[in-house]
């Protein structure tokens, strides 16, 4: 043990001897040099070199100081010592974080050397984890390993970090070196995915991550597995999270099985020994004749689980699987937010998110820090915009007036370590408000439409004026003709038939004489015939008409005289 100590310990090289005044008559003596100390574990040694070699019967003794002592003491274990080291693990120290101050010096009969003064330390910082104490059991396709923690059961250097430790682990087959693999285990862990009826051959050592420490490997030890069972263990243990229930779900190629899980706390596998008894039955996962069960998630409470099932069949069972670390956190549901958006003024829109909700009404940003992802876009435009924010109220300037804008959003978590978020939510979209450029633009919009209706309607006015001057003339003549008509008006020529037209002729021989001629014509003939005379007239008609018409009025004149 100690040629394992002496090769593998750190060493405490002593700093410049600080040279006492030698005791009477030990000016014979040199004193010791290169003091050091190595700790493994609770193993404190001593070691230096002696400058007395040819000196015959010379011995070392120690002596040490701690804080709050006046004078050196003796050091137990180190009391004239023949040889060039000794062990003081038997002094009770309370504090292995406190300074240590140690001296050494060379003794003959009455004759002493000068003190030889060792480099203070702190026992913690010099200490090394030394080869642990491994104990194995075999299953067909597994090896459970018992590792002991380092130092005694009574340890002080390890004290406060029994539950820090990590264990590395490098396991192979005897027969084949080449195939080692490393494994993290815990100080009562399981090696799976191994060979039936096969020798595996492993060594252990023990780390601390905080301060970084990493001790020695312990001794090799060598294990044969067992023949394969008759009732193999269910294989790829799945657990998802589905609403609001976990579904735990399994691997198994034989009919006529049942089965059962059981959960336990993950901390317990930091904490050495055996935790057998804490292993928990799941609810509705007892005796299911299926590869899957269905577990309420108030059965977990918050935080990191393993769970394990094991197949029966009649009175034969299987080994336990292999377990499956089960984080609550990881496999909770986000839910997506929800969202309202209303229109500010002109060109801005106001988005408000509220938390997702667990189906039990309990905010999930009460478990998680929730950041929010919020895409909004036009609703007739592809391009988006992206905003990812932890608060939960948004305002969007600068938009255009009277156009639909959407959007939706979904809820992340703060943490980076989850990478958890919810699926995004409905689309929500809200229209701006009119602007002052649209309003003038409306009002233009209605007077042009009012102008329009007016213009329209006088148009449709006139032309229905038209119309019925064209096709339905009026019956009555204007006034100023009338007054010389006692007959009706004539008809329209345009409307006429085929019947006989008779025209009217008035003869005005002078001011205060009208004399009226009617002619009847046949319809095929269309001529009319005028002679007018005035007292300004002075002429005479050479044609035979004119002639003719003057008898006419003359014959005319002497029947109304008669």
């Amino acid at each position: 043990m100690l040629a394992l100590l002496g090769a593998t310990t750190l060493m405490l090289v002593a700093g410049a001897p600080w040279v006492l005044p030698a005791a009477s008559g030990g000016t014979n003596l040199k004193s010791p040099e290169n003091g050091r100390v190595c700790i493994i574990d609770d193993n404190f040694i001593l070691k230096w070199n002696s400058n007395s070699e040819s000196v015959r019967n010379v011995t070392f003794s120690a002596e040490y100081k701690i804080p709050g002592m006046d004078n050196w003491k003796k050091l137990p274990g180190c009391q004239h010592i023949t040889s060039t080291e000794c062990n003081f693990s038997s002094v009770k120290l309370k504090n292995v974080y406190e300074k240590i101050e140690l001296r050494i010096r060379a003794e003959k009969g009455n004759n002493t050397s000068q003190w030889h003064e060792v480099k203070p330390f702190i026992p913690f910082q010099k200490a090394q984890i030394g080869p642990l104490d491994v104990h194995l059991e075999a299953e067909d396709k597994a090896i459970i390993i018992n590792i002991s923690p380092p130092g005694t059961k009574d340890s002080i250097m390890w004290a406060m970090d029994h539950s820090s430790f990590m264990y590395s682990l490098v396991i192979w087959k005897n027969s084949s070196r080449l195939e080692e693999r490393t494994e993290t285990v815990y100080s009562r862990d399981k090696i799976y995915k191994l060979s039936p009826e096969t020798t595996y051959c492993l060594k252990v050592k023990a780390e601390l991550r905080s301060p970084r420490r990493v001790g020695l490997y312990s001794p090799v030890y060598c294990i044969n597995t067992t023949e394969k069972h008759k009732v193999p263990a269910p294989e790829n243990i799945q657990i998802d999270a589905e609403n609001q229930v976990y579904v735990l779900k399994w691997d198994y190629a034989y009919e006529n099985t049942t089965f059962r899980a059981q959960w336990s706390h993950e901390f317990l596998k930091r904490i050495p020994g055996s935790h057998s008894d804490k292993w928990k039955q799941i609810p509705n996962c007892e005796d299911v004749k299926t590869t899957h069960c269905v577990i309420p998630q108030n059965v977990f409470p918050e935080g990191i689980h393993r769970i394990r099932v094991q197949a029966s069949n009649g009175n034969n069972t299987s080994f336990w699987s292999e377990e499956k670390i089960f984080n609550t956190e990881m496999k909770t549901i986000i839910f997506p937010p929800v969202i309202s958006m209303k229109s500010i003024n002109d060109d801005s829109l106001h988005v408000s998110i509220g938390a997702p909700k667990e189906s039990e009404n309990k905010s999930v940003n009460q478990l998680y820090p929730l950041i929010y992802e919020v895409i909004f876009r036009e609703n007739t435009s592809n391009a988006e915009r992206k905003v990812v924010e932890k608060r939960t109220d948004f305002t969007f300037p600068n938009l255009k007036p009277l156009t639909v804008y959407c959007v939706k959003a979904r809820a992340l978590t703060e943490n980076d370590k989850w990478n958890k978020s919810s699926v995004f939510s409905d689309t929500v979209c809200e229209k701006t408000k009119p602007g002052n450029t649209s309003k003038t633009w409306l009002i233009a919009g209605i007077c042009t439409s009012l102008f329009s209706i007016i213009v329209a309607i006088y148009v449709v006015k006139v032309l229905l004026r038209c119309i019925n001057y064209v096709f339905f003339p009026s019956s009555k003549p204007p006034s100023t003709v009338d007054e010389y008509f006692s007959e009706p008006p004539v008809r329209n020529l345009l409307l006429s038939t085929s019947e006989e037209r008779t025209e009217r002729c008035s003869i005005i021989e002078n001011a205060n004489t009208l004399t009226v001629i009617e002619e009847t014509n046949p319809t095929d003939e269309d001529h009319k015939k005028y002679n007018s005379q005035t007292s300004q007239d002075s002429g005479n008609y050479s044609n035979e008409d004119e002639n003719s018409g003057s008898k006419i009025s003359e014959e005319l004149l002497q029947q109304e005289t008669v």
